[in-house]
């Protein structure tokens, strides 16, 4: 395992980086890699929960319309007034995707600009603030649109935590890397997996939700007490320049160990300036050269989000032992935990080629949609393996990508660089969504 760069007390006193060999004791190096994995797995909770319940979040209105306006979410099976084949709800849930990926697609395009002027330690308070509230307004909801407000808030809460997180690795050892991806694929699992159990077992996703008020203030206590952070990670104030708060040389003691391979070492991108601010244009020059990591990533997620949202709704199995809702909820869990093995895997396998895995999930759209289309699959079984896969790939292609942006981007670009291609996930997932429309109201309308 590589070398944490940074002289912290192991009870939790941080030090200068970088002062000597053996400055980094075993203690510190794994609260940082815990502390990651937990800030992973706290950023992306509220998200993936909301995706696990967007079924239930649109049988809402049809159980209001039947009943009372203070209707909660229905707990067991669905219901659906369409006579379609397919068992639709009126509404894709495709809705709920988009609810929970634009205003992260719109945080992420705007923010790598500007979040220099917001000091780390406030972005986590406003990104447990506005998880916390996600969770409120989705469980008292009484109506679709304060269901999907509530959502918005957890995908501001995701997109501001993800580029925040991403780009705070690089005043750590690069090994962390792999413990907020492990830690986003465990939000997955636990997310899913959770939702979908506790409904299963009988309580109403309203108390399911309100239980997970916990994980915010899981988030603040992770990074304020368990992260053990250098001086240089500017905390509470904030900075009127970029990457002025670490110097060249400290950032790459920081973000490299003794295992790092040599052929990899970044190259600058502009220019000779090796200090100061990057200018716009040097910004730009950056973004032009991620884009061969963000469009394989956006395809990935292209391809796995319309699967999710577009196809996954519609894969339903009249004769199996569960009901449409119940098949869904377990096909986001099983797809969760294909994501979690292979954001995990870091530390095991390494991946250069990411189209290879753009185009292998492309291929898993493809025969899904025909499918659904044909309805050739005998069980839901079968779809349970696919999805299953499906979450393995698009999980390689995520830890991978920001794996060797790390690596192969030069020191005073890296930070920009890390939080700037986090909006190639978003890209794909937003073209999804919008994809998810049209074939969800055909199929429905057969």
């Amino acid at each position: 395992m590589m070398e944490n760069s940074v002289n912290s007390d192991p009870a939790g006193g941080s030090g200068t980086p970088g002062t000597g060999p053996h400055n980094d004791a075993r203690g510190p190096r794994w609260r940082n890699w815990t502390g990651f994995w937990l800030l992973g797995l706290c950023n992306n909770f509220a998200y993936v929960v909301m995706l696990s319940a967007a079924h239930d979040i649109l049988q809402t209105q049809e159980s209001q319309n039947a009943t009372t306006p203070n209707a909660t979410f229905p707990a067991g099976n669905s219901s659906s007034s369409s006579s379609s084949r397919y068992d639709c709800n009126p509404v894709s849930t495709a809705a709920v995707l988009l609810a929970d990926i634009l205003p992260t697609l719109v945080i992420k395009l705007a923010a790598p600009f500007v979040i220099h002027k917001m000091p780390y330690g406030v972005r986590v308070l406003l990104c447990s603030f506005m998880a916390a509230t996600s969770f409120l307004l989705v469980s008292f909801s009484s109506s679709v649109w304060m269901s999907i407000l509530g959502v918005i808030f957890a995908s501001m809460s995701s997109g501001l935590g993800e580029l925040s997180f991403l780009s705070l690795t690089v005043y750590f050892s690069r090994e962390v890397l792999g413990g907020w991806g492990s830690g986003t694929g465990g939000a997955g699992v636990l997310g899913a997996l959770v939702y979908s159990g506790l409904t299963q077992l009988g309580l109403s996703p309203q108390k399911t939700l309100l239980l997970m008020l916990l994980i915010p203030f899981i988030m603040v206590l992770s990074y304020f007490f368990l992260l053990v952070a250098p001086p240089a990670v500017p905390q509470w104030t904030s900075r009127d320049t970029e990457y002025s708060a670490v110097s060249s040389e400290d950032r790459q003691q920081l973000v490299d160990g003794p295992e790092e391979e040599e052929q990899d070492k970044p190259a600058p991108v502009t220019g000779d300036r090796t200090t100061g601010p990057l200018t716009l244009t040097e910004k730009l020059d950056v973004i032009k050269g991620l884009l061969r990591f963000v469009f394989p990533l956006g395809l990935v997620y292209f391809a796995e989000y319309f699967i999710n949202q577009g196809l996954m709704e519609l894969l339903y199995f009249p004769t199996f032992f569960l009901s449409h809702a119940e098949q869904y909820r377990w096909y986001q869990t099983l797809y969760q935990v294909g994501v979690l093995v292979s954001r995990s895997s870091l530390c095991c396998v390494k991946i250069r080629k990411l189209w290879f895995l753009s185009l292998l999930q492309v291929v898993n759209a493809v025969v899904l949609l025909s499918a659904v289309q044909y309805q050739f699959l005998p069980s839901a079984w079968l779809v349970f393996v696919v999805v299953l896969y499906e979450g393995l790939l698009g999980g390689a292609a995520y830890v991978n990508t920001f794996y060797f942006i790390s690596k192969e981007t030069a020191d005073r670009q890296r930070e920009f660089a890390m939080a700037a291609a986090s909006v190639g996930d978003s890209l794909g997932i937003a073209a999804a969504g919008l994809a998810a429309f049209p074939v969800h109201s055909h199929f429905c309308s057969l």
